[in-house]
């Protein structure tokens, strides 16, 4: 079997996981959200390192509405360069800092009906675990998208002793393995192969339908972000520009 098809079995089993142990987490998480933006809240998402990507697969993405924020820290997120400048380095070293997730929720003012949703796969950096700390402190219930098998046998990372898991209101399991990577290779000493991205975005997608779908039952008219690859389709670009004041007023109550 060749390590790509091997890589999609893999993969394959661990979907059927998430669809067979976690849809009733995946509903919850929805719902919660659901009653969230149908109160004019906002469900802010939140990840270091990898695990940005899936905040911004939840907006700004193609088919996405008002009521999602990604929480997008650049110093703890951009790591291109790998080496030298915004290298590798300097966010890992933040990701284990005590207080820095304070000083970030320092930056807003949080409205009564918000939600946080953390990424991780360990769950255990101090970054992450203080960020569910402060979120809980300041109101917000916290749902946290983490590989179980990862957190439970990893050590904690931050003063508590606490992990993700331990501060969460509702956790998904995304049925990563520890380590994340499902290939083992011979001549290679680590795996390859990770699928916290595919777990990830799978996982993220699955809210968001659940969430429009639960706010048009309530009645509510969402402002998509449509494709904007339509040349020449000025329904495209007078829905664009719903969408954006969509999103402006949503933000409201953050800066007042």
């Amino acid at each position: 079997m060749s390590a790509g098809l091997d890589y999609f079995k893999k993969t394959k089993e661990l979907i059927d996981n998430l669809y067979n142990n976690e849809m009733d987490n995946i509903l919850k998480a929805s719902e919660l959200c659901a009653e969230s933006i149908s109160k004019k809240g906002l469900v802010f998402m939140f990840g270091a390192g990898h695990s940005r990507i899936m905040c911004e697969e939840m907006t700004p993405r193609q088919g996405c509405f008002p009521g999602f924020f990604a929480l997008v820290e650049h110093a703890v997120s951009n790591h291109s360069s790998i080496i030298g400048t915004n290298g590798l380095r300097g966010p890992m070293f933040l990701e284990k800092y005590n207080g820095y997730a304070e000083e970030i929720l320092n930056g807003f003012k949080f409205g009564k009906n918000d939600v946080m949703i953390i990424i991780s796969v360990s769950g255990i950096r101090p970054l992450i675990v203080e960020m569910a700390l402060g979120a809980r402190k300041r109101g917000l219930p916290v749902i946290s998208m983490v590989s179980r098998k990862h957190c439970e046998s990893s050590k904690p990372g931050h003063k508590s002793g606490k992990k993700l898991i331990d501060v969460s209101d509702i956790i998904i399991d995304s049925q990563c393995p520890p380590g994340d990577c499902v290939i083992e290779l011979d001549g290679i000493e680590w795996k390859t192969g990770p699928v916290s991205t595919v777990m990830g975005a799978l996982i993220t997608n699955m809210i968001r339908c659940e969430v429009a779908e639960r706010l048009v039952k309530k009645g509510m008219k969402l402002e998509l972000l449509p494709s904007h690859q339509a040349v020449g389709n000025p329904k495209v670009h007078d829905q664009l520009d719903r969408f954006y004041e969509s999103y402006r007023l949503s933000l409201s109550h953050l800066y007042q």
